[in-house]
């Protein structure tokens, strides 16, 4: 059996999770075993994430009181879970709150954690396939620690439409388990959130990306990609030199130190495209760049490119869209 965290948004499956379930469901397949979930939340929570589930065959529902999120506290509740239904594999998405969960269970249960997982292959030896340098890498490690403890890549599914489909039409069962936090688990936790300035769309699980970089010429600038975002239902990605310049909060940076996307297409505005940044978009399914200068690395890497400003570029697009949408 291969045990799945998960992560939810007040009972609803984030797209993150989803595909990790993916993966898993197909490893599992693979090697003859069944898929269980767990979720931290309430009984009436975990009916709301039961339902979005598929292909399950148990959803583990960890009550942990009033915690909103303490990594610590959440860890020791799924050691309890790992310890109670002895899986082949516990995985969670690389995102950073599934990449931190794991390494606290793992901390705990003195178990190695791989992180950015694209394959598993359960023989005579555990072997998996790994992301390193940014994907730039792939490299094959053996492991003979039990359980596996994995996050999955964001490349390591290709989001064509199936990863949500069920593999099985029956109703994965619930099992409520409440667990109390110790004082020393407690010592990290979420004191707030705060809501992100610009289209509310979250930037690691967008489906469309509008990207800016220093040819934008600065914060103004950003008004049009803003606005093209908003006409496709896109999330505002930037590069480095953007958020060094001040001109965009850092959590919109796309890059090895900023946020790691994979969408289905990945719209460059004035970005060259270093190598840091394309470790960002590496996952995208396809990238549209428009750029001044013809011979901007990102050109060569593009699917498709406009050589031309960005400034009458994008407007243009916007416009075109409106047009064929009837919208004045």
């Amino acid at each position: 059996m291969i045990l799945v965290f998960v992560e939810h948004e007040a009972g609803t499956l984030r797209p993150a999770s989803q595909d990790a379930l993916a993966f898993a469901r197909g490893i599992a397949a693979f090697a003859g075993g069944v898929v269980d979930a767990v979720a931290i939340g309430d009984g009436g929570t975990a009916a709301d994430v039961a339902r979005s589930l598929s292909g399950v065959n148990t959803l583990h529902a960890l009550a942990t009181g009033d915690v909103d999120y303490a990594p610590a506290a959440w860890a020791q509740a799924l050691a309890g879970v790992v310890g109670h239904t002895q899986p082949k594999a516990v995985m969670a998405a690389a995102t950073d709150r599934g990449q931190e969960i794991l390494a606290y269970l793992g901390a705990k249960m003195a178990l190695p954690m791989i992180a950015n997982g694209l394959d598993v292959e359960f023989d005579d030896e555990l072997v998996v396939t790994r992301e390193q340098w940014g994907g730039a890498v792939h490299e094959k490690v053996r492991c003979s620690a039990a359980p596996l403890l994995m996050s999955v890549a964001p490349t390591a599914v290709v989001r064509d439409g199936h990863a949500q489909e069920a593999a099985s039409d029956v109703a994965a069962a619930v099992e409520e388990t409440a667990s109390e936090p110790s004082p020393d688990d407690l010592r990290v936790r979420l004191a707030r959130t705060e809501p992100a300035a610009g289209s509310g769309i979250g930037l690691p699980e967008a489906r469309l990306v509008v990207s800016g970089g220093r040819g934008v010429g600065g914060p103004a600038g950003f008004a049009a990609l803003e606005d093209l975002a908003g006409q496709l239902g896109a999330a505002i990605g930037v590069s480095r030199a953007v958020t060094s310049a001040g001109w965009r909060p850092h959590g919109e940076q796309v890059g090895q130190t900023g946020v790691r996307i994979a969408p289905d297409l990945y719209i460059a505005c004035g970005v060259s495209g270093a190598s840091q940044h394309m470790v960002g978009c590496l996952g995208a399914k396809r990238i549209l760049a428009i750029n001044t200068d013809a011979e901007a690395p990102i050109m060569a890497r593009a699917d498709y490119a406009v050589v031309g400003d960005l400034h009458q570029v994008v407007p243009a697009i916007a416009e075109e869209i409106r047009a064929r949408r009837g919208i004045a």
